[in-house]
């Protein structure tokens, strides 16, 4: 998928990966026109990381799949989807908002299919066990089956990751090290999150925490 287009362009401190939901509050003036220009089209933006002092060149297109409540004022509450992975070329700033010259792309044709359904399979198992862990839900359909590329960008979103390492699973171009990256890393995280909830165990109960420094020391 190499082609090439101009679209609106939404710098936000987070990344948007393909299949992920993500609920949205549209509120400054150039937005609203933006997105409202979006809805009347049908048209997508691109989402991409601002981190407070550089934007990134990589980023993901939203497809608006309703508008969640509109208020008097303008303002808008919406939901939208995660689509296409794009590089931008150039950026514009002839509207209110900005624009960029973007060339879409999609991962290279994977070989290790079988080896991608497998970390698919601990992947999800991971992010059942993670949920239950932090006491948190991602709102993704763990019984819902995907293909690889799919699967590893639904693992790719756990919360349990930080916007960079976000941004670099969007950039890769492989499901199979994309999967092999987030699930070792999820277990990593996943082993911590256990430790941090049995020391606050310990801390209410004014437990012995010196059982933990071994472990600790593991999954560093």
């Amino acid at each position: 998928m190499l082609s090439e287009t101009i679209i609106p362009l939404f710098p936000l401190g987070l990344v948007l990966l393909p299949q992920m939901p993500l609920p949205l509050h549209i509120f400054e003036e150039r937005y609203k026109l933006m997105i409202g220009e979006c809805l009347e089209n049908n048209t997508v933006f691109g989402i991409v990381f601002f981190n407070g002092s550089d934007i990134q060149t990589i980023g993901c297109t939203a497809s608006i799949l309703k508008v969640l409540k509109r208020y008097h004022d303008g303002r808008l509450d919406i939901l939208t989807h995660g689509e296409d992975r794009f590089e931008i070329k150039d950026i514009y700033d002839r509207k209110p908002y900005l624009e960029g010259r973007v060339t879409f792309f999609d991962d290279e044709p994977e070989e290790n299919t079988d080896a991608c359904q497998k970390l698919g399979r601990s992947g999800m198992a991971l992010l059942k066990q993670f949920a239950m862990i932090a006491e948190f839900q991602d709102g993704f359909d763990f019984t819902e089956v995907l293909d690889a590329k799919s699967l590893s960008f639904v693992i790719a979103g756990c919360e349990g990751f930080s916007k960079e390492e976000k941004q670099r699973f969007l950039e890769m171009t492989s499901a199979y090290k994309r999967l092999k990256k987030s699930v070792a890393s999820l277990e990593k995280i996943i082993e911590r999150t256990k430790i941090t909830s049995e020391i606050r165990k310990i801390i209410g109960g004014n437990g012995d925490m010196a059982k933990f420094s071994s472990k600790l020391n593991l999954i560093r």
